[in-house]
């Protein structure tokens, strides 16, 4: 008779990369977890991980074996979510969001789930977009908040708010006025955010579209770098006005006005088509209700 709990061995043991590791998350002993594995490996007369290599490396059986267990402890999760009240689920939600959610709004998120779910256990990841959308597709993530430019029918995308990004930089850096048409800022060193940024990924297209070269970028991935870049007097760069607007009022970032102006940048709750847990849902909906791009948790004092 194989059991949920030989089900979970294999799962974290595969999840985590070691016996040593999934003992640690199951508060179990290491001996018990192997004799998990082993009463596994006695029933289904094969072989689950290859004993020759020194990491837990699965064999060609033990890899499908491990494809039916996650999909059977996600059918208990879901089975678990539908049947239980809010007050006594008890799971474990790992989602993901970029720099600008962690240092925006993340934190009343995380308080309305714990409200609603007070026994669901949070793994949060803050990484850029391109790396939660591949750990989403991985399996890796429950849940992604992410600037909304992934198109794919695998996925559900829950619409959250908007952030309108401007030109800024040093007051030293710029001193002129009025609006400047985009191709005049060529001039200057260009701050931006790579392709493995959704934002990044948003304006590389549409400076293509408006045929807009920079003859000097310097490409920063995250956020906190770019705003000490600019604040430095290294260049100018986008980012985002309302939650960076006490840099502005105190007078250490300047707001450059463009013609045209840049495109507000839509972000997404999204989560798997194929995994339609209720938890999923339910933390897309107090996503769109906690979203809110307005300032920084560290008051514009980056």
């Amino acid at each position: 008779m194989i059991t949920l709990k030989q089900l979970e061995a294999i799962y974290w043991i595969v999840e985590l990369g070691s016996f040593e590791a999934a003992s640690v998350k199951l508060n179990m002993s290491q001996s018990a977890v192997s004799k998990r594995i082993q009463e596994m490996e006695d029933a289904f007369d094969v072989q689950i991980f290859d004993r020759t290599k020194r990491s837990a490396r699965l064999t060609e059986k033990g890899t499908e074996l491990f494809e039916y267990a996650a999909d059977m402890l996600r059918q208990r999760d879901y089975l678990l979510e539908r049947i239980s009240s809010k007050e006594v689920l008890v799971r474990r939600f790992r989602f993901g969001v970029t720099e600008l959610t962690a240092l925006t709004w993340l934190p009343a998120l995380v308080e309305s789930i714990r409200e609603a779910y007070p026994l669901v256990v949070l793994e949060p990841s803050v990484e850029l977009s391109s790396e939660l959308f591949k750990k989403l597709v991985d399996d890796q993530l429950d849940l992604i908040i992410v600037p909304d430019v992934f198109d794919d029918a695998r996925f559900v995308a829950t619409p959250l708010q908007t952030v309108e990004n401007s030109w800024m930089c040093a007051p030293h850096v710029y001193e002129g006025t009025g609006p400047v048409d985009l191709q005049t800022l060529a001039s200057f060193t260009v701050l931006t955010q790579g392709g493995s940024s959704g934002t990044g990924l948003v304006y590389d297209r549409w400076f293509a579209q408006h045929d807009v070269r920079f003859n000097r970028t310097i490409i920063s991935n995250y956020l906190v770098a770019q705003v000490g870049l600019t604040l430095s007097g290294v260049g100018i760069s986008y980012l985002p006005r309302e939650c960076l607007s006490p840099l502005v009022d105190q007078g250490l970032l300047k707001v450059i006005e463009t013609q045209p102006r840049l495109p507000h940048v839509r972000y997404a709750a999204i989560h798997r088509a194929d995994r339609l847990l209720g938890l999923s849902v339910e933390v897309a909906r107090l996503a769109a209700q906690c979203c809110n791009f307005s300032k920084m948790l560290l008051q514009g004092k980056v």
